[in-house]
């Protein structure tokens, strides 16, 4: 027949929240190993601040590393400096960013003033929210990793010309005109923002080198005219330096001129 020991009341009340507590300490280890590491790839959703909420271009992003952080403002890319104190705060200090002028330019604002200086992380299941000393907010979502688009095969649409480090977008005459695109057999097709060209490419490494260009003969006046030439002086300075990152290529010349061009969606 089994024993039972008399335990006083006193002591098991105890013991019962001895294990109570333990077992909620457990809990808490647990959610916590499960909320996000605030660094990786996260797309910007919305801002609060002044009392409104500004809902983000769908390029907006942040890709936080250890010390340092790539982003989008939704049209310009920065970089930053990021200084984290464990998870719970991160200091800011803003570096290089592009200048072009874009559509949506309160929310570039908006965003390039609210990501700097000290602010507290709020995590939760595949959500971070950055918070200012006003209580401003950034609110962001886990992004999936981007697979970089092939520099081959793909059709690039020239986005912004780049001269002396600055970023300028492409007037409205030719915007979503100037595409190109580079066959498996290195030969290029597209078109300058007015005439269309074809031309022979030579890749070694990270370098692109384009042949002499043959194009169409229409007059290109005003600031179409002006792409044109432009793209038809890059393409024909000499080994362009290629970089791919995600949906975006850059190229970039010696002297520092260059372009960056966007990937067409499957739907485009």
């Amino acid at each position: 027949m089994p024993t039972f020991r008399h335990v006083p009341a006193a002591a098991g009340l105890a013991l019962v929240v001895a294990l109570a507590l333990t077992g909620c300490g457990q809990g808490e280890d647990a959610r916590s190993a499960r909320l996000p590491d605030p660094e990786g790839s996260w797309a910007v959703e919305s801002l609060t601040t002044g009392g409104r909420t500004l809902h983000a271009p769908e390029s907006a992003h942040l890709d936080i590393g250890p010390n340092q952080v790539k982003g989008n403002y939704g049209c310009n890319g920065f970089t930053a400096v990021a200084a984290f104190a464990g998870t719970s705060s991160v200091t800011v200090t803003p570096g290089a960013s592009t200048t072009m002028a874009c559509a949506d330019m309160e929310f570039e604002t908006a965003f390039a003033k609210l990501f700097r200086g000290k602010l507290a992380i709020d995590r939760g299941p595949d959500r971070l929210t950055l918070k200012t000393a006003d209580g401003s907010t950034i609110a962001m979502t886990s992004a999936p990793a981007v697979t970089d688009a092939p520099l081959t095969t793909t059709e690039w649409t020239v986005e912004s010309l780049v001269s002396g480090g600055t970023a300028a977008s492409l007037p409205a005459e030719a915007a979503g005109k100037a595409r190109f695109t580079i066959a498996p057999d290195l030969t290029v097709s597209g078109n300058l923002g007015c005439n269309r060209f074809s031309a022979q490419a030579t890749v070694e490494g990270s370098t692109v080198t384009f042949g002499p260009l043959t194009s169409t003969r229409m007059a290109c006046e005003g600031p179409a005219g002006e792409v044109e030439r432009t793209l038809t002086e890059l393409f024909g300075s000499g080994p362009l330096t290629a970089k791919v990152e995600g949906r975006t290529l850059t190229f970039t010349a010696p002297d520092g001129k260059g372009l960056t061009a966007k990937a067409a969606s499957a739907a485009e």
